[in-house]
């Protein structure tokens, strides 16, 4: 009968013909027969089913074997012996080179018949021992899956004891070595139910018998974080993880992460290739066991892994949000990732040139998955927002992606954050982990953040921006009895030539540092400021003088050169003079009082105050960028309102002081007519409605710099329990009081005063208003009668004998920004430019000097944004707009530069001369020295980290997809960045952009 069936299916007759012949011979094999045919029928049937090369014969074979066994029990034992069963397993079945590739499977179908009888145990054992060489030979994932689903089925073949420990680890070293073969659809389907059935084999012996947990967990971690292997291991280990009871998790993880045998590189490489686990698909519980060990190792403070890794990995945890198969856990760890980097932006910033894309992709797929993560992101986004605010550059675009979605409130981003904090991170993080990182293509410095110190960063920068002053400051002679001067010199330089991207101010904080200042706390950057410089210039007052590399015109008068000679550097560029005047209202008696300052403090007006009604001795103008020449017209110099006159009645609308003027700013590129002297040109009798009424102005209830200026100029009325004590009268009157600036400062410095203590709360509480910052500005100053002869000589106009006020023009210079809700934290940036006069070859030297190119004082002047030890190109639009965009960003304390005018002429003058004498600045010896020395200390530690992350990352896990949805070809015309389904990112049926 074996020669009749093997010629029917040898024979050529068409399947249906043999398919009747063959069920005749079946049909037949189900009589009694002798022992012999039996054989010759199972041999036969052996044969087909091992070596068949078409699947129709291997059915046939498994046909025949199903009968035999079935309906011959007794020969089939007989034939399935051992020494058979081994035979094949150990040398296989057919020609030599073509050894069958079905054993397993014919020997999972016999074992059916032979369940009963006695051969069975010792085929059991034969099997149990098998297996486990099987599996140390490394089969491939096809031959995995078939001995698990024989040992699934036959569960009496996994071997016991401490074999079955070995097995399990064996078979997971089996699956760290598993590839896909391809990255066609039906290949990876196929490739992911064999990994199923292999790490369910493991579930099914680990759910009999626990103790084979915790060794296996350490083969895999051994695996996982083994820094010699060529080839990293396969990410279906993480279907081995989803197994494991979350119960031991704990147990676990405080194990590995206080075992002292692991190193930090070990351990770096294992959390590294659990985070690439989030691509594996279908995948349970992984991003909870990669959350417990990144929680794990911050409570044991190892921040310098978590931070590595996390730099590493977030763009490749990002990129996974893509596909919705593993979008779950991907976001999971990332919100994980993001939540808890806190200590630093950089982890959040790697992300925002991706966040766009991402958001328009999720937006187009248009799924139940794609609008919950959209709305999970973006509360992300805003909790990022929240903790490293002041990036206005940067978050716009992502602001822009984002601002249909909701917005989570301020308890609920307070207590994510809070809710993921790494342990004691203020304690631990004091220094950021070094990156490599190369200096800022704007050519400009960053200044290290020491733990809260954007104030003081800030506020160097913009001094550093005060051209005139960082010149002073860096002629400074050696030896010149000023240690905080000196500090503040050594920064300047290596600020303007060290080839660091950020330098740490370390040694000038811990001399400047006001004693009252809580170490480690957010301060006020104003408060700052005022005491930094009052340090300067007493140190200076008091016998510490610099030698003067500014020498002053020998044109001056003695009285004027005296004056300038006695004044401290500070005095020089930041130093101007105000006189208060009281007038008594009785007997119209006036007592004034001159005092220095070196900053205007700018309260808001009240809410319910109308700014254009409030009036002072001249107008406050805010102008737009073209260039203003000194007015020629003497009569620009206008009487002070208070030179004896007849006095107006108290409460007299129709004759108040001077009306107060607010021009509308002029945009670029606007019809605007240059501003003459009869333009500014405030006439003591034009009647005050009629000003109020010209006027162009902001919007209703904005306000401006000019407002808050002309506020605080503005007349004072002293009255009821705050009335003025007159001399004169010998009793308490009704007086008025005024302020008028009296000299101008070389930089005028305005802080507004947006902090005000709240009584029911016991805390300083922010204005948030929106104040509009003209980037020229007119300020009245009054002139005395003996300089307005003097400045008159010197220039072209003839001024009126007598005391009169003339408008001084200042051009911004910088802006610090605060970024926040209170004084007490937040944070702190500053928007600089450069402003200075650039005198040409062969300008006049007698005269005023000019701009050598009107650019320099209009929109198209070069800004620069500092924040901390980023600097980045920025524009006076994005200075404007800060608030618009971020209104807890509000601009703070500002910095304006005097342009060349009659009362600023000497100072300039002397500038200039040092300008044309000696250029930039020479350094002393040691200072050059320092700087050359730093410059060449910083190269090696570059070479240095280089070599140290060479050795460090080099055993992590490289994938040529580590990437690729965001690194598209963008004139692929089949992609939509990188999202679209061609792209690997469509829908849930899309595998070609996971990494296996």
């Amino acid at each position: 009968m074996d020669k009749i069936l093997e010629a029917v299916v040898m024979s050529s007759y068409p399947n249906n013909v043999k398919q009747g012949l063959v069920r005749r011979v079946i049909e037949a094999a189900k009589q009694p027969m002798d022992s012999e045919q039996c054989w010759s029928m199972l041999e036969l049937s052996t044969k087909l089913y091992l070596t068949g090369d078409t699947k129709y014969k291997r059915e046939i074979g498994k046909e025949v074997l199903e009968v035999y066994g079935h309906y011959h029990p007794e020969e089939f034992e007989e034939f399935f012996n051992v020494r058979f069963l081994l035979s094949l397993l150990q040398e296989g079945y057919g020609p030599l080179g073509k050894r069958s590739h079905y054993v397993l499977d014919y020997i999972q179908l016999g074992l059916q018949f032979i369940l009963e009888s006695p051969s069975a145990n010792s085929i059991f054992s034969l099997l149990r021992i098998e297996v486990l060489r099987k599996v140390c030979e490394r089969p491939s994932p096809k031959q995995c899956a078939k001995i698990s689903k024989l040992l699934t089925q036959h569960p009496q073949c996994i071997p016991t004891g401490k074999h079955q420990v070995l097995f399990c680890q064996q078979l997971i070293r089996c699956i760290g070595q598993f590839q896909c073969a391809s990255e066609g659809e039906e290949d990876i389907m196929e490739f992911l139910e064999q990994v199923n059935k292999v790490s369910g084999l493991l579930q099914r012996i680990w759910r009999t018998q626990t103790s084979a947990i915790l060794p296996s967990l350490k083969e895999l971690f051994t695996i996982i974080s083994s820094t010699e292997e060529q080839e990293a291991p396969s990410n279906a280990l993480a279907s081995v993880v989803q197994f494991v009871p979350l119960e031991l998790m704990d147990g676990v993880i405080r194990n590995l992460t206080n075992d002292d045998s692991i190193t930090d590189v070990q351990m770096m490489t294992a959390i590294g290739r659990m985070i690439d686990w989030v691509s594996w698909p279908l995948g349970k519980n992984i991003d909870k066991w990669i959350i417990a060990l990144l929680k794990g190792l911050a409570a044991v403070k190892k921040f310098s892994i978590l931070i590595e890794v996390t730099l590493s990995k977030i763009e490749k945890v990002f990129s996974k949000l893509l596909y919705p198969i593993v979008r779950e856990g991907a976001l999971s760890v990332l919100q994980y990732m993001l939540l808890s980097f806190q200590h630093s932006h950089e982890a959040f910033h790697l992300l925002l040139p991706h966040i766009p894309r991402l958001v328009a992709s999720l937006k187009k797929e248009d799924s139940n998955s794609a609008t919950s993560t959209l709305e999970q992101l973006a509360e992300l986004i805003h909790c990022m927002f929240f903790r490293f605010s002041g990036f206005p550059d940067l978050y716009e675009p992502v602001l822009e992606a984002v601002k249909a979605l909701p917005i989570p409130n301020e308890d609920r981003i307070k207590h994510l954050l809070g809710q993921n904090a790494w342990t004691s991170q203020k304690n631990e993080l004091a220094c950021f982990y070094p990156r490599l990182a190369s200096k800022s293509e704007t050519g400009k410095i960053g200044l290290i953040n020491l733990g809260n110190t954007c104030y003081m960063n800030s506020i160097i920068q913009s001094l550093f921006m005060a051209s005139d002053f960082r010149h002073s400051v860096l002629n400074l002679t050696e030896g010149n009895s000023q240690p905080l001067m000196t500090k503040l010199q050594w920064l300047f330089a290596f600020l303007e030539h060290s080839q660091r991207p950020a330098i740490s101010p370390e040694s000038f904080l811990s001399a400047s540092w006001p004693p009252w200042f809580t170490p480690g706390a957010q301060q006020d950057c104003s408060e700052y400021l005022k005491y930094l410089l009052d340090r300067l210039h007493e140190e200076e007052k008091t016998g510490k003088r610099i030698y003067q590399k500014l020498k002053e015109s020998s044109l001056m008068s003695q009285a004027v050169e005296h004056h300038y000679l006695n004044k401290t550097l500070i005095e020089k560029m930041f130093g101007g003079k105000m006189m208060t005047k009281i007038r008594c209202l009785k007997c119209l008696n006036v007592s004034s009082r001159e005092e220095a300052f070196t900053d205007l403090s700018l309260a808001f007006p009240p809410p319910d105050r109308h700014m254009r009604g409030s009036t002072s001795v001249l107008p406050v103008e805010e102008i737009g960028p073209q260039f203003i020449e000194p007015p020629e017209n003497p009569s620009q110099l206008t009487g002070s309102p208070w030179i004896p006159r007849k006095a107006p009645m108290a409460r007299d609308p129709a004759a108040p002081p001077m009306p107060v003027e607010t021009l509308g700013f002029q945009e670029p590129g606007e019809a605007s007519n240059p501003l003459s002297g009869d333009a500014v040109r405030v006439d003591a009798a034009k009647d005050s409605l009629s000003a109020f009424g010209e006027q162009a102005c902001a919007p209703k209830d904005s306000r401006s710099v000019p407002d808050l200026i002309n506020y605080f100029l503005s007349p004072e009325r002293l009255t009821a329990e705050n009335k003025y004590h007159c001399e004169k009268c010998a009793s308490l009157q009704d007086a008025e009081k005024v302020a008028e600036l009296t000299e101008g400062p070389h930089y005028l410095i305005l802080t507004l005063l947006r902090f005000s203590f709240d009584p029911r709360t016991m805390k300083r509480k922010k204005i948030l208003d929106n104040v509009s910052i003209p980037v020229v500005l007119k300020l009245p100053v009054l002139v005395a009668p003996e300089e307005t002869e003097e400045f008159c000589r010197r220039g072209k106009d003839r001024a009126a004998p007598g005391s009169g006020f003339m408008s001084v023009v200042y051009d911004l210079c910088s802006v610090v920004v605060h970024s926040g809700i209170s004084s007490e934290s937040g944070h702190y940036y500053c928007y600089s430019r450069e402003c200075t006069d650039t005198v040409p070859h062969g300008q006049p030297r007698d005269g005023v000097p000019k701009p050598a190119s009107n650019k320099q004082l209009d929109f198209e002047i070069q800004w620069y944004l500092f924040n901390d030890t980023r600097v980045s190109f920025s524009s006076f639009e994005s200075v404007s707009n800060v608030t618009s965009f971020f209104p807890k960003d509000t601009a703070y304390v500002l910095f304006y530069r005097q342009r060349p005018g009659r009362q600023s002429c000497l100072l300039h003058e002397a500038l200039a001369e040092v300008g044309r004498l000696h250029g930039e600045p020479s350094l002393h010896k040691d200072l050059m020295e320092a700087i050359s020395k730093d410059n060449i200390l910083y190269l090696q530690e570059q070479e240095k980290e280089a070599r140290n992350r060479a050795a460090y990352i080099s055993a992590l896990p490289k994938s040529p997809l580590w990437w690729k949805d965001f690194d598209r070809d963008k004139d692929d015309d089949n992609s939509s960045g990188g999202c679209s389904p061609a792209a690997g990112g469509g829908g849930s049926g899309s595998f070609h952009g996971l990494v296996f």
